[in-house]
Formats: structure tokens, sequence, C-alpha cells
């Protein structure tokens, strides 16, 4: 009878512990299927238009480059603020060299990326500050380092990540896209990544499911043999 009692009372707080976890799934799906995915994306925040090229530019020799940098593994001709270069590719590094002396560029400082970032916004706000990251923030971890993070004054506290390195605009992050990403952690049960916890964690949400499991069989087995006896 005490094994009963305590396999019904494990039984239902672990029950709980599941409802709150499928409540979330719900919520989040409801979110997801609610807000259009170009929405979260942020298209209609910032717009990147290439710039044309001019019908004559003066470009340097394309094999004195690849002599100046031996592990070039590609490149291309592009415009940046009016200035036509060379992006050159050697391995996972990206450089910018002028494309009329071939000399490296260096990295985009304050006033060319808030210029930059100026260019892309597509919103109704204005920058509030600019900062120059050596560390990506966990919104854009995945993006190299260094970035400048150009904050805008609008309703949906829209972040542009700009490449310090090249200009490219390599992320939007704003309001509906943040709860989003909140709502998607819940969604696939990402507490681990999230909370940077060991797999200590992980090992313990199995052995609850796993419990929960067993405590379930028990007392149906239970129930049954209880029912054969009053018979």
């Amino acid at each position: 009878m005490k094994l009963a009692f305590w396999a019904r009372r494990a039984h239902r707080w672990i029950a709980l512990v599941v409802g709150v976890q499928a409540f979330l799934w719900m919520l989040s799906g409801l979110y997801m299927t609610a807000i259009p995915i170009e929405l979260i994306h942020g298209d209609h925040l910032a717009h990147v238009e290439a710039e044309p090229l001019p019908e004559v530019a003066v470009r340097a020799d394309t094999s004195v480059l690849s002599e100046r940098y031996p592990d070039l593994t590609g490149f291309r001709l592009k415009q940046l603020m009016g200035q036509t270069v060379y992006e050159l590719r050697q391995g996972g590094k990206t450089t910018l060299v002028d494309s009329t002396t071939g000399v490296e560029l260096p990295p985009l400082d304050e006033h060319q990326a808030r210029r930059l970032a100026s260019s892309f916004y597509r919103g109704d706000g204005s920058i509030q500050s600019m900062h120059l990251l050596e560390e990506a923030p966990s919104e854009v971890a995945k993006r190299p380092v260094p970035l400048w993070q150009a904050n805008f004054s609008d309703r949906g506290h829209t972040t542009l990540y700009l490449s310090a390195t090249t200009g490219e605009l390599l992320a939007r992050r704003h309001s509906f896209w943040r709860l989003y990403d909140f709502l998607w952690m819940f969604h696939i049960m990402d507490y681990e990544t999230r909370s940077n916890v060991n797999n200590g964690l992980m090992r313990a949400a199995a052995s609850v499911g796993l419990l929960f499991a067993i405590s379930g069989i028990w007392l149906l087995v239970y129930s049954f043999r209880k029912r054969k006896a009053a018979i």
C-alpha cells in the first residue's frame, strides 16, 4: 500500500511536468504557425542590393594577387560603398583588397559601418548605438568575428550585424525573431545548449521519463491485481 501511494504521487508530479512541456509545445507551435517566417527572418527590415560594377575599371592583375596570397581559394569583384574591391577567400579567412592597387583594406571603422548599416536598413527608426564585437553574442553565435552590431530605435528593437572585414550583412535580429528563438528552445527542448550545462541534465530528463513510464506501468498492474483480489 505504501509503495502504491508513493508511485501514485510520483506519477502525478511527473505528469504535471510533462503537461507543462506539452503546453509549451502547443504554445510555441501556435506562434510558429501564426507568424510568417518572412517576418521572423526580418526581410522587411533590411535588404541588400548589390551595387553595380562600373563599366570601365582599372583592375589589379589577378596573377599578382595569387602570388601575394598563396592560400587563395577563390575571389570575386564587387562594389562596397562606391569602391571596387576584390573579396579574397583563403580557407576560412576573407580579405578585401583595392581592385586597382591590390592593397589590402583595413576592417570597417565605425563611420563606415554606420553608413553601411543605414544603407541596408528599411525600418522607420535610426541608429541608437554601434558596437564592434570580438565575440559574437548568442543570437548570432555562429557568425564570424569581428562584427559590427548596429542597434536601431524602432519598436521591434532591430539589430543588424555586419562583418567588420567584408561589410556583409550577416544577420537581422528583432523582437519577433527573439521570441521565436526563445519559444523554439522550448519546442525542441534545447535546454542543455542554452544553459551551457553538461550531459547530466539530459540524463536526468531521461531518468525522469523512465520513472514516469515505470510508475505508470506499476500502477496499472497494481490496479488490476487489486480489482482481481476484490473479485
